[in-house]
């Protein structure tokens, strides 16, 4: 005696048989659903691609992905606001657990203040960042490669400062320049820096009002003990896992005993204008993927609606035979999730090299556009996609949806077909 499987397996191998009678109209939808599969997962590659550029130009430059500070040093930012001293965190080893991290890739101490900066009869207000330059440029990129000469060195009195502060100034790489600064004893900071380079962001407000100086010459123009920091900065491996990396890091400094409060600000806190615009970008992105979609849904449900018109006899016959009419709406459904499944595979085979190639040699779109200034940063406009699990898995779902969705109203005009009617004119 034949069991229920047996009976569904037998609608299944006539779903399959179904679907290739006509080999043309099958190939043409399955192409059609499989390029949707291409577009989406190319649309969501590209999107990502782009995003974490952006981020990483917002991010890389200066601020890095993940900040650690005391707990009331936003938002007055107070020079006496610090990490550090004799009542404090351990620097050193708060430095060393950051980095130590999973996910965290380098962390850098930084110290932070401001005055004036002059040279001659020139005199300019400026923003002042104090970093170890041996690790600074794990975090972020300002020191990497100035516009002209090099990154301070440890030890020296020497400082970077932007063009635009340097036009200002009438200064070039190597003149000296005076900074004066409020020090953290009540008394007001100058000594005399050698400029060592110049870097051009393009942000405006960067060149012209921005230096940075090895950490110590800048502790001791205001002031400060050599244990006391502002901030650590650190980079990640994917700035979209950075909040939840500084959750790993507040568990990580309690398991090893340092229990001082720290306030851990990700990229998403403290550039929030990128992560807003990230997620308006994930909306647009969603609605154009579910517009194709949708479009493939009317596409295939068309071309499966006249299939069962031509076949609506053949559905007579099996009805007149005692089939129950839902194992015949079962077997219009199944051809439907059939056809997802080969689409499937098809956009599967397609768009891993399409995603590779775009991956590893991406367009670039720079000398046609020239870089993008946007919420304070410079990226490049790289059509590079970012590989990811979630784009194909999610395209992959809504291929499959859209192909049982796609076989529903086709079901439904199969069922309603009456026997005596499609067998009149025999």
């Amino acid at each position: 005696m034949k069991s229920r499987r047996d009976d569904r397996w037998i609608w299944w191998r006539l779903a399959w048989r179904n679907l290739w009678r006509n080999r043309r109209r099958t190939f043409i939808t399955a192409s059609a659903l499989a390029f949707g599969y291409l577009a989406a997962v190319t649309i969501i590659g590209i999107w990502r691609g782009m995003l974490s550029e952006m981020i990483a130009s917002g991010t890389d430059l200066v601020t890095g992905q993940l900040q650690i500070h005391a707990p009331d040093y936003y938002p007055e930012r107070s020079m006496y606001t610090t990490l550090g001293g004799r009542e404090g965190i351990d620097v050193d080893e708060l430095v060393r657990l950051t980095r130590e991290t999973p996910g965290i890739v380098a962390a850098s101490p930084r110290v932070h203040g401001g005055g004036l900066v002059s040279s001659g009869s020139e005199t300019v207000a400026g923003l002042f960042m104090g970093v170890d330059p041996d690790h600074e440029v794990e975090v972020t990129r300002l020191l990497e490669s100035p516009a002209e000469g090099r990154a301070p060195r440890a030890g020296e009195r020497e400082i970077l400062i932007g063009r635009g502060m340097a036009d200002r100034l009438g200064v070039e790489v190597g003149d000296e320049v005076v900074l004066v600064a409020p020090a953290s004893d009540g008394s007001l900071g100058n000594d005399l820096y050698r400029v060592s380079g110049m870097f051009a962001t393009g942000i405006v407000a960067l060149d012209g009002s921005f230096g940075i100086l090895p950490i110590r010459s800048l502790q001791e123009l205001m002031a400060m003990p050599e244990n006391r920091i502002h901030e650590v900065a650190a980079a990640v491996e994917d700035p979209f896992a950075a909040p939840a990396l500084g959750d790993s890091l507040a568990v990580a400094l309690g398991a090893r005993g340092l229990d001082y409060p720290v306030l851990l600000r990700p990229w998403t806190v403290f550039r929030a204008e990128l992560a807003e615009y990230a997620s308006l970008a994930g909306a647009v992105n969603g609605i154009v993927v579910g517009i194709i979609f949708i479009m493939a849904v009317f596409g295939v449900a068309n071309t499966m609606l006249l299939g069962t018109f031509e076949r609506r006899r053949e559905f007579a016959v099996v009805r007149a035979l005692g089939t129950q009419p839902g194992m015949v709406a079962l077997t219009v459904v199944y051809e439907g999730l059939i056809l997802g499944v080969v689409a499937l595979a098809v956009g599967v085979l397609i768009s891993v090299p399409v995603l590779y190639w775009l991956h590893n040699y991406p367009p670039d779109l720079s000398k046609a556009f020239g870089d993008i200034t946007m919420l304070g940063s410079v990226w490049r406009p790289v059509l590079r996609a970012e590989y990811s699990v979630d784009g194909p898995v999610v395209s992959a779902v809504a291929l499959l949806i859209t192909s049982i969705l796609s076989a529903l109203y086709p079901a439904y005009r199969a069922v309603k077909i009456l026997p005596a009617d499609a067998l009149a004119d025999l």
